[in-house]
């Protein structure tokens, strides 16, 4: 059974009906993403905290909130459930009093892609797709080959050029048909390019994790923030730092904090704070120079060492920037020194390898912290969203290669008294 009242396109303001909506706004050449749209009054009927609480914490518990009919469509791999950890050693480094993490590096793939794709690839099941395609820089590529493998689908990846080869490896062993594709300097995405024409060409239906493509994954990071607020005992931290490629990520969570407010589970709702790497940081100008939500201006040349942020172009920028500013957030932009310091200091205080896209929102808040726009004694939250072994070489580069010495104690003393220069 199926909650879906309609989807709706924010843009043109076109209403489709649920059993006939297309994958994108096909209304004056709008081509823009859709939204879905929940019945709320039959879903309080069905919903409540008890309910919730009694099952166990997963991206498919709030199956009445995600846009499937039919559950034996699910395709799942376990996602979902991941930890929400207090931090105490890396709180106090940074003088913080609550300071809450997020682990999604728990997910079966290493990141919090496998939400939306397990959402996807769930929808294109049950309406019949058999080939899906994404254009990704890697964690939702290998995340959707995931998925269709385990849903026996064809899946075809288009990835740029700069995408590291652990994560390339990964989808292809999957089963994936991974296509690399030059270009992405040039303030353009060809990845993007490529699955437009080849989905419209071959019928392949377009799975890529953000919303003008496919407005059924983008229901899936709205599971974070449901998480979040049951691991938080039913309320909400006082603001999110979250890391912005695409924007999918922080408007999906928006998303599902208004949901529960709506639903009247929760109270509040955070503050959502946009984190950019400078590289690549299209949103926070739209943010800082009060742009359209329609109309953000992209990044002419993205590159950062957090490459799973280096989307040109916002496509789910509306949704991230609409959710910052009901929020009464803010955006800001790190560069790749500070990335790589809370990198290091998420594993060094907490014992969580990140990638360096997946701490982004950690070097945000550091930034905040230190420039005095963060309050110390807010409850804060920060999300752990991609495993450091995905991107090891940027870590290979910046590490000392430790020494080699004989089984001898003496050589072992000048080890240690190194180590405590």
């Amino acid at each position: 059974m199926s909650y879906v009242s309609h989807l709706h396109c924010p843009k043109c303001n076109t209403r489709y009906e649920a059993d006939t909506a297309p994958l994108s706004c096909t209304t004056h050449k709008c081509n823009a993403r859709i939204d879905v749209h929940y019945d709320y009054t039959r879903l309080q009927e069905v919903l409540s905290q008890k309910i919730l609480s009694s099952r166990p914490l997963s991206v498919w518990s709030y199956f009445e909130l995600l846009p499937l009919t039919h559950h034996e469509n699910i395709v799942s791999l376990g996602e979902g459930g991941t930890p929400l950890l207090r931090s105490k050693r890396l709180a106090e480094a940074l003088g913080v009093q609550n300071l809450y993490i997020k682990d999604e590096t728990r997910n079966p793939t290493w990141s919090f892609k496998d939400r939306p794709m397990t959402v996807g690839v769930s929808k294109a099941k049950e309406q019949g797709a058999t080939t899906l395609a994404s254009a990704s820089s890697g964690n939702a590529a290998a995340a959707l080959a995931a998925y269709c493998a385990k849903a026996g689908f064809a899946c075809f990846c288009f990835v740029p050029d700069i995408a590291p080869m652990g994560k390339i490896a990964q989808l292809i062993l999957y089963g994936a048909t991974v296509v690399r594709l030059r270009g992405l300097h040039k303030g353009d995405d060809p990845t993007v390019q490529l699955l437009r024409e080849a989905s419209s060409t071959y019928g392949w239906t377009p799975c890529p994790s953000f919303g003008p493509f496919n407005p059924y994954q983008a229901e899936g990071p709205k599971t974070l923030a449901y998480e979040i607020i049951e691991q938080f005992d039913w309320k909400t931290p006082d603001v999110a730092y979250v890391q912005v490629g695409a924007g999918g990520l922080l408007g999906g969570q928006w998303r599902g904090f208004t949901d529960f407010w709506k639903l009247g589970l929760v109270k509040a709702r955070p503050q959502m704070v946009a984190v950019q790497a400078t590289g690549c940081a299209p949103l926070v100008q739209a943010f800082q120079t009060d742009q359209d939500i329609f109309d953000i201006k992209p990044c002419a040349s993205p590159h950062s060492v957090a490459e799973g942020l280096c989307d040109p172009f916002p496509w789910d920028g509306d949704l991230a920037l609409a959710a910052v500013r009901e929020s009464k957030g803010t955006a800001l932009a790190v560069d790749d020194e500070a990335i790589l310091d809370a990198q290091k200091l998420l594993a060094k205080y907490e014992g969580i390898f990140a990638e360096p896209t997946g701490v982004t929102g950690l070097a945000g808040l550091i930034h905040a912290l230190e420039s005095g726009e963060q309050d110390p004694s807010e409850t804060i939250l920060v999300e752990a969203t991609g495993g450091g072994l995905k991107d090891q070489d940027v870590v290979i580069e910046r590490i000392a290669v430790p020494p080699v010495i004989d089984p001898d104690l003496s050589q072992l003393k000048a080890v240690i008294q190194n180590q405590t220069q």
